[in-house]
């Protein structure tokens, strides 16, 4: 019984672990430079990507080999998305990125 509480710690732990982190910064020329990762120090290279406008998708791409897209600013509110799976999502808001 021991071990399989130890082993349900175990596999409790290693979930979180392993927690979506994004940042993202206005490059002051009309483009945003978002930065994603894992809390465990894991590539985010090849993770799904997009920004939200009223609720729309206006652009969509993958992180890059550095774990970082930059994309031109929307006018107006939006949401950047760092889209990982399930219980991996991370979303910045436009009123959040600064310069």
């Amino acid at each position: 019984m021991k071990k399989v509480l130890l082993g349900l710690i175990f596999l409790t732990g290693s979930v979180f672990a392993h927690t979506a982190i994004m940042s993202c910064f206005d490059n002051g020329d009309n483009t945003i430079t978002c930065e994603g990762g894992f809390s465990d120090g894991s590539s985010a290279s090849g993770v799904i990507f997009y920004v939200l406008k009223d609720d729309k998708k206006v652009f969509e791409s993958k992180m890059s080999e550095d774990s970082e897209i930059t994309f031109d600013k929307p006018d107006g509110n939006f949401e950047a998305v760092f889209d990982a799976g399930e219980g991996h999502q991370v979303h910045v808001k436009s009123s959040d990125i600064t310069e």
